[in-house]
């Protein structure tokens, strides 16, 4: 999924399809969080980065899961 900062700061989640484009990797994060949304609030805030002059850069950021919990047992 990718997600952009909107106008209000909350996060705008795109969840495919997405167009095969070439990627461009300029560093990867792994944050450990609660929940799901959690991750797209971090996501919206860096996505909202100042640019040039100070205006927020609205930068797609692509969001993965790359582990989950191991299951409980009930």
């Amino acid at each position: 999924m990718i997600v952009r900062a909107g106008a209000d700061g909350a996060p705008l989640v795109t969840d495919g399809p997405f167009a095969e484009t070439k990627e461009f990797l300029a560093g990867w994060w792994i944050v450990e969080v609660p929940t799901r949304q959690r991750a797209l609030e971090i996501a919206a805030e860096v996505s909202a980065a100042p640019g040039p002059g100070g205006a927020p850069l609205r930068m797609p950021i692509e969001v993965r899961e790359v582990m989950s919990a191991p299951p409980t047992e009930a």
